[in-house]
């Protein structure tokens, strides 16, 4: 293998079979389902418009998340994945282009804003091995959680681990790396 620091590494195999078996191994079998339904579905009703749109998209997401406690406004265009980790209050809304990842456990409040193309975060990869390729080290996850009547504005990053406390706004193009306070 490749050396780092002048010692030798063992790579683990990198065909796709093996990164398929890797990656399925780290999930459940309900996980492993919800993630293809959540991928053929969400695909099919992600960009429905209007009344139709939101209507099919809450009956997926009330299917998939661990907890959906009432109606949602889920937009067109709007990304979650590994929806079994969701636990949602009601009356969420989440914006076109908004990236969720439930991965590490997401817990969203009641009455809460999501802007445009902002990325709620509960995973992220390891990397605290430089003799192993980053694709090859897993996934550290952190749940977040974000409290009630919150407002995350467009493009912000929110990254594993982080709380947000509620009645909190959190304004456009911020990354959140620790715990706020309203």
């Amino acid at each position: 293998g490749a050396r780092v620091s002048g010692r030798p590494t063992i790579s683990p195999p990198t065909s796709v079979p093996a990164q398929v078996r890797r990656f399925l191994g780290t999930l459940s079998v309900r996980q492993a389902l919800t993630v293809w339904l959540e991928q053929w579905l969400g695909g099919l009703v992600r960009s429905i418009p209007s009344f139709l749109g939101f209507g099919l998209r809450f009956a997926l997401y009330r299917l998939l998340f661990a907890r959906l406690d009432g109606f949602c406004f889920i937009y067109p265009g709007a990304y979650l994945t590994h929806t079994y980790g969701i636990r949602a209050g009601r009356n969420l809304h989440v914006n076109g282009g908004a990236f969720f990842d439930g991965r590490g456990g997401l817990t969203i409040g009641t009455n809460v804003l999501v802007g445009p193309n902002a990325v709620l975060l509960s995973s992220q990869h390891h990397w605290s091995d430089p003799a192993l390729p980053i694709v090859l080290q897993g996934h550290r996850l952190a749940a977040t959680t974000i409290g009630d009547d919150v407002w995350i504005g467009a493009n912000v990053v929110v990254t594993p681990g982080v709380t947000i406390a509620s009645g909190t706004v959190i304004g456009a193009g911020s990354v959140v790396t620790t715990d706020t306070a309203p």
